[in-house]
């Protein structure tokens, strides 16, 4: 199957008005809260005698509590309806919260301005869990993160153009508050109608009996996401991103105002910065991951995530005082460049940690229960956005700095990152896959299709190098149990990833006759469980460029699990550092060479009677070719 540009899915009706009804609900919620942010910001006077930094946390608060609230409810909901009328009576909920909000900004009154805002949360609860839930419905597993990659992105755009429309029409003397108020609205009623043309996606459970009490509910949410560790883990790790994203976000107009001394447009400049970044990242995903969910990303994420808020840090505290500029003076200032440049690279970096996890949690929940997962996502989001909040209100009361809270939120960042890793290996170990073949190597993949989309498999690979299986499991979509050499298995640092990838160690039986007796026991129980097993047939790498002749080992596997075999042929890694070219592997350090281009050619799966140890040589020199 080829695989195509995920632009493409726009110009599809199974994502396209999907996605635009996503983009204009994100549009318009922020061309109300930019507004609004802005007025309480710079008219705090007129609507409280609150502090500024205090209203603005304490109205972050009350928009994500709806998703406390009433996330395990929408969760029920989106599993047990069909998903495309749900999406029109979301949009249509948001349409009355932005006549509520018109009311608000028209008589500047703050109250029903805050009601409108905890209403707009309960809308996006109740749209979260059909949000996320109807993408594997409607795309297939090689689009997955393609798709995310464009909601994420079409949001950051969304959000960039809401934050500019709204921040520039509330300025606008005499009219802006209204235009803000009839824009709103306008944008909510083009939702409604494109909502029409969503595709059906049908309930995944009909015949759930809701329960209506949010605790219990919250309380079987969160287990159903705590059955797959891995899953749930990644809720985590979303859940802190949000953490993360709110504390500073919510800082940027007081940044603006009180820390940089800027006018309005300097806040709504900051926020775009931040939002080109995210779509960038977003957008760069499928490419860096290869249509595949690769969570090797979501560590290279979280370290630029750290980094550049400690520099954003930086740049912010050494700011100089002087008098109040507009957004031209503040561009021209070389002396703001680096904190620009700071907050568009966290947001990229921010694009790689978010787009995996999330389709990670997409495609490996149960899909009975997958609207009820990203509910219980919704709601720790929630508990932490709130948290964020409360520990935002509780350090400016202590005296802490705009900047100081800055430098807290990265160095908790690098300690919350250390101890996911640390619980989920699997992170880090794709994070050295993806190093790996993402620095040293630039990998070219041909007949990936052939590859199983599930069910068990036996793969067949030459081997040239020490790092073969690393090169094709960064290739390949699905997890692969590798048969190894046992002394390769224990090479420092190679070792954790074997490890933590599940890889099989081996050895002869004139070595070790027990540890291969349990290598073949393994595999077949590795098989019969549906997992791909990857095996190299020659039993050692190659000291000459050229296979070894293929072992009876594959077809003792055959003879007990009968599984199609794929062969498989690794190019240009011969004469590379780990290769054994003219003496030992990994002793010419010259041989790094950067970017290095490398191949791995797969050829269509055979019978098991075909699958004869020369006939598998023949193939898998055929798909090899002249390039070593």
């Amino acid at each position: 199957m080829a695989e195509h540009s995920q632009f493409r899915l726009l110009t599809e009706r199974r994502f396209g008005p999907f996605f635009g009804v996503q983009f204009l609900g994100a549009m318009n919620d922020n061309v109300f809260k930019q507004a609004l942010v802005i007025l309480l910001a710079y008219q705090t006077a007129n609507f409280t005698t609150l502090s500024s930094d205090t209203l603005q946390n304490l109205a972050q608060a009350l928009f994500v509590l709806p998703f406390f609230l009433f996330s395990a409810t929408a969760g029920q909901i989106a599993d047990k309806y069909e998903k495309s009328r749900l999406i029109t009576v979301t949009v249509a909920i948001e349409l009355a919260c932005m006549a509520l909000g018109a009311v608000g900004l028209l008589t500047q009154n703050l109250s029903l301005l805050l009601s409108a805002l905890f209403l707009g949360g309960v809308q996006s609860a109740l749209f979260g869990p059909v949000k996320y839930a109807i993408l594997p419905q409607q795309l297939k597993d090689t689009e997955i993160v393609g798709g995310n990659g464009l909601v994420e992105m079409g949001t950051s755009i969304a959000i960039l153009i809401g934050m500019v429309y709204g921040g520039w029409m509330v300025t606008q003397a005499d009219w802006g508050v209204a235009g803000v108020a009839v824009s709103a609205m306008a944008f909510s009623a083009a939702g409604i109608a494109l909502s029409l043309w969503i595709p059906r996606a049908p309930a995944a459970d009909p015949g759930l009996k809701i329960n209506w009490n949010p605790i219990t509910e919250t309380w079987r949410n969160l287990s159903f996401a705590r059955q797959n560790r891995t899953v749930f883990l990644s809720i985590l790790g979303i859940s802190w991103f949000w953490f993360y994203g709110s504390l500073f976000v919510t800082q940027f107009p007081n940044l603006s105002k009180n820390v940089l001394q800027a006018d309005e447009r300097v806040v709504t400049l900051l926020l775009v910065v931040f939002s080109i970044g995210i779509g960038t990242g977003s957008l760069l995903c499928e490419r860096l991951s290869g249509h595949k969910v690769e969570i090797g990303l979501v560590p290279f994420g979280s370290i630029g995530l750290t980094l550049f808020g400690i520099d954003l840090w930086y740049a912010a505290a050494g700011h100089l005082d002087h008098g109040p500029v507009g957004l031209g003076e503040f561009v021209r200032d070389p002396g703001h460049w680096r904190l620009l440049a700071d907050l568009a690279l966290i947001g990229v970096f921010g694009g790689f940690y978010i787009v995996p996890l999330y389709a990670l949690i997409q495609t490996r929940s149960e899909a009975s229960h997958r609207s009820r997962i990203i509910a219980g996502n919704n709601i720790l989001n929630a508990l932490f956005m709130v948290a964020a909040a409360a520990l935002a209100i509780g350090l400016f009361a202590a005296g802490v700095t705009i900047p100081q809270l800055i430098l807290v939120t990265a160095l908790m960042n690098a300690a919350v990152a250390v101890y996911i890793y640390s619980l989920v290996p699997e992170f880090l170990m794709r994070f050295i896959v993806w190093i790996l073949v993402h620095s040293v190597y630039r990998l070219d993949k041909k007949g990936l299709e052939n590859v199983p989309e599930e069910g068990p498999a036996l793969l067949v690979c030459n081997h040239v190098s020490f790092v073969d299986a690393l090169v094709i499991a960064a290739a390949c979509r699905r997890p692969i149990r590798f048969v190894m050499d046992h002394q390769i298995f224990r090479l420092p640092l190679l070792s954790f990833v074997f490890r933590t990838g599940r890889a099989i160690p081996i050895a002869s039986a004139k070595q070790d006759p027990a540890m291969m007796e349990r290598a073949f026991d393994e595999v077949s129980e590795a098989l019969r469980a549906g997992d791909l097993v990857a095996i190299f047939p020659e039993g050692r790498i190659t000291d000459s460029g050229e296979p070894h002749p293929f072992r009876p080992g594959v077809a003792r596997i055959l003879d007990r699990d009968p599984v199609p075999v794929v062969p498989m042929a690794l190019r240009g890694l011969w004469g590379s550092f780990f290769s054994r070219k003219d003496g030992a592997a990994m002793s010419r350090p010259w041989r790094l060479r950067p970017f290095a281009r490398i191949g791995l050619s797969i050829g269509a799966p055979v019978g098991p009677a075909a699958a004869a140890p020369d006939a598998l040589l023949a193939q898998v020199l055929a798909l090899r070719g002249d390039w070593r």
